[in-house]
């Protein structure tokens, strides 16, 4: 092709480009069809709705939904809602509930799963019981149409559940009810929507009982197989983006054997959230690329599709869908008040929360279209048009509800659950980790991040000790800054700034020791590496010994086996008298937050006389925690726990300086205990906060 023909090629190009351009400007109302500019305006929504709304102090939820209402088909008809909105839209839903699911903890789960079972079977039969009375005697439906009907205003979904994550009460009583109640009453009603449309249609028994069959292996194979394969991947490959790509292969092809099964890919997603959630700690860094992608972009475009769907015109067109719109909007929304109001009077631990709990299961989207979609079947033929607008609207207000009570409810929620004297960390100090392997310094920093106070600033520092010895001081020093910049990209990844220092000095031990006194850190984590465990003596090693000596400050010599994700159960051995150190309630918090990061079960191993103040703690301030208590009479008694743990667990020493009331001499011979006996599984030794140096 001649040069001149080349230019001329690329010079029309970029005409018709500008001209592309100029008549988007000037005609607003064109259909973008072109994937690059649905997707910029897309992204131009999801950057300035939060911003243009926090002035007007609404929830970014309902500026997406509008948004969605202005540039659809039956707003100003800019971007034609299609298949991109359509997959993006259900990978967004499948992100709420995964995430809704991911955020409990197992032992959560099991502390409030009555209450979230009570609450489900409540805010479902109430607005179904209402609404089945509003459709027959208001609208003068049928009892089959009133059937599906009430399903549509007794299912729910957790469109705002988005707004608790920011005020930091996830894993609040009155958020895990609402949750499980969600799952429960999304269950129910389209079961009996199902149940329904099988009588329509004559289903016989045979189709019941393979159902049946087809969700219990359903449910089986999930519930045993993914803990164990997710265990599996995350010990053997530590890619952050093939942990990602992992875990959401995982979510989809739950929700894909759901529907397989006959049930809504939302159970699946959930039920796949509840599985793998041990293995996926809130402060991770595979939880912050999880929670970024999924509110940055899936979850904003499910409500930007949402309100696609909605039009306005409605309202003023048709008499007989607006009465449909009223009496939809009412009776749900009365019915789920109700309900909220009658659990959280119920009981203690939910009071306070009515306004929240009914701000979570007031919204209706996902659930309702898809039994409105049932009814509106040709097959089926239980609902007409004017059903299908009326949901539709529904889903508008519902939601717009929702937001403004979600958000006032967690606002209040989170000022009654306030401790200033807590959240000031007056006696949890800044956690100094030490690296000294370069192997250990992912699983040191994750374990890190889950025992650290989050209430301080730089909550967490990193250090790197080099000798100054001229001899190889360049390659040393090198070294050292390279394994800090991997602890801070470990770090960084879960949206955690670690303040990173490599010092240079003639005495390991010194350098540490002088970090913790200049930085007035609180708790100091050390590696316990083969090379100090390994030798059959009473010895630390030099460096960890005399920092040990040197501090009275909170000392964690710690040897990793396997990621702390991937462990299934922590056991503590805690001797006699630990209650009188000065440390010992906030040794056994941080030993708690492992717990609550890690879902895992707690196992305690103390004295009859010791237990009582490990149970009281953890039942005031970790009841969701799994937790047993084992007494044990005698310290020696710690080496039976050789054939109680293995390579998924952890075992924690709890320890103390010579000359302190909780000292044994039996102390001193733990690293050769260890070397002998608990080479296979990872440990702790933890020397208490024992005063002020």
């Amino acid at each position: 092709m001649p040069r001149n023909t080349a230019k001329y090629l690329i010079f029309a190009r970029k005409i018709n480009g500008m001209h592309q351009l100029m008549s988007i400007i000037h005609t607003p109302m064109a259909m973008i069809i072109d994937p690059t500019w649905i997707f910029f305006v897309v992204l131009v929504i999801i950057l300035f709705s939060p911003i243009l709304l926090r002035r007007l102090r609404t929830p970014n939820v309902i500026g997406l939904i509008l948004a969605g209402v202005i540039i659809g088909q039956h707003g100003f008809d800019i971007i034609e809602r299609d298949r991109s909105f359509e997959i993006f839209g259900q990978v967004g839903i499948y992100f709420i509930m995964f995430l809704a699911a991911l955020e409990m903890n197992m032992g959560s789960v099991q502390q409030y799963g009555r209450k979230g079972l009570l609450f489900g079977i409540i805010t479902y039969a109430i607005p179904f019981v209402a609404a089945f009375i509003a459709s027959c005697y208001l609208l003068g439906f049928g009892i089959i149409t009133s059937v599906l009907f009430s399903c549509i205003l007794a299912s729910h979904t957790l469109i705002t559940y988005p707004i608790v994550g920011r005020f930091g009460l996830t894993r609040h009583p009155v958020v895990i009810v609402s949750v499980v109640a969600t799952a429960v009453a999304l269950f129910v009603a389209l079961l009996v929507s199902a149940v329904t449309v099988g009588a329509i249609q004559e289903t016989n028994w045979f189709f019941w009982l393979s159902f049946a069959v087809k969700c219990v292996l359903y449910g089986g194979f999930v519930i045993y197989v993914y803990p164990r394969l997710g265990r599996w991947f995350l010990r053997r490959y530590d890619d952050s983006i093939m942990q990602f790509m992992f875990i959401l292969s995982l979510v989809f092809l739950s929700a894909a054997l759901a529907e397989l099964a006959g049930l809504e890919g939302l159970l699946g997603a959930f039920l796949a959230g509840l599985t793998v959630s041990r293995l996926i700690p809130r402060t991770s860094p595979l939880m912050s690329y999880i929670q970024f992608v999924g509110n940055a972009l899936f979850i904003p475009y499910f409500l930007i599709g949402v309100g696609m769907l909605i039009d306005l015109r409605i309202l003023i067109s048709d008499m007989h869908t607006i009465w449909i719109v009223v009496v939809m909007v009412l009776v749900g929304t009365l019915s789920k008040w109700t309900a909220a109001c009658i659990m959280s009077r119920a009981y203690p631990e939910l009071s306070g929360g009515s306004l929240l709990m009914f701000g979570l299961t007031n919204a209706h989207a996902a659930g309702a279209l898809a039994i409105v979609m049932i009814g509106t079947d040709p097959k089926v033929g239980m609902m007409d048009a004017s059903i299908l607008n009326g949901t539709v609207m529904l889903i508008l207000f519902s939601c717009i509800i929702s937001s403004f009570a979600t958000n006032e409810g967690a606002r209040r929620l989170a000022l009654t659950e306030m401790d200033t004297e807590e959240n000031q960390g007056a006696w949890h100090g800044k956690c100094l980790v030490t690296y000294s392997q370069p192997d250990s310094v992912k699983l040191l920093t994750q374990l890190a991040l889950m025992i650290r106070n989050t209430h301080i600033a730089d909550s967490l520092m990193g250090l790197t000790v080099t000798f100054n010895d001229n001899d190889g001081e360049a390659d040393g020093y090198r070294e050292a800054r390279r394994l800090l910049e991997e602890a801070a990209e470990v770090a960084s990844s879960a949206n955690v700034d670690m303040k990173t220092m490599s010092r240079l000095s003639t005495n390991v031990a010194g350098g540490i020791l002088h970090t913790i006194r200049e930085y007035d850190c609180g708790e100091v984590m050390v590696c316990l590496t083969d090379r100090t465990t390994g030798m059959p003596k009473s010895s630390l090693g030099p460096v960890i010994d005399h920092v040990i000596e040197g501090t009275n400050r909170e000392i964690m010599a710690v040897r990793m086996i396997v990621p702390p994700g991937t462990l299934r159960k922590v056991v503590v051995a805690v001797p006699q008298k630990a209650e009188y150190e000065a440390g010992f309630y906030k040794w056994l918090e941080h030993i708690c937050r492992m717990g609550e990061q890690l879902g895992c079960i707690l196992e305690f191993h103390a004295h009859p006389d010791t237990m009582p103040n490990i149970r009281v703690y953890m039942d005031k301030h970790h009841a969701s925690v799994r937790s047993r208590y084992v007494d044990m009479m005698l310290w020696t008694r710690i080496v039976s726990l050789s054939r109680e743990v293995g390579s998924d667990d952890m075992l924690v020493f709890i320890t103390a300086r010579p000359g302190y009331i909780s000292y044994k001499g039996s102390f001193a011979g733990l690293p050769l205990l260890i070397y002998r006996y608990f080479s296979h599984t990872s440990v702790m030794l933890l020397y208490p906060d024992q005063g002020h140096d």
